[in-house]
């Protein structure tokens, strides 16, 4: 990945992050969302954002869809606060790995407590 690709993804992560916290007005966007992740097409056309809700179930499902629902605006905002010559059309993801991660390190507590 070039310099300037890195730039931009970092870029992307940030910007889409306050986006979706702050500027995004949807009453069924619940939870914390993180952006995990995001993969650049090398002429920054197209990116995956990767992302995890940290939420109960339901609501997940709810705030994933209401995500790809406002994908449009999202990307409408980028374009608005990120100067790119194309603003690249946006694919979110949902990632569970960070909550996959807090699963395990509570299993290997328990385990170093002896409740396992």
């Amino acid at each position: 990945m070039s310099l300037r690709n890195e730039r931009v993804r970092k870029t992307l992560m940030k910007e889409i992050s306050d986006i979706i916290q702050k500027d995004l007005k949807d009453s069924r966007i619940q939870g914390v969302i993180s952006i995990t992740d995001i993969e650049i097409s090398h002429d920054n056309s197209y990116a995956k954002v990767y992302y995890s809700v940290f939420a109960p179930e339901t609501e997940k499902e709810i705030t994933q869809k209401a995500i790809t629902e406002n994908t449009a605006k999202i990307r409408f905002e980028v374009g608005k606060r990120i100067r790119l010559r194309l603003t690249p059309e946006l694919k979110f993801i949902p990632d569970d790995s960070l909550e996959r991660g807090s699963n395990v390190t509570e299993i290997i507590n328990k385990i170093s407590r002896g409740e396992i």
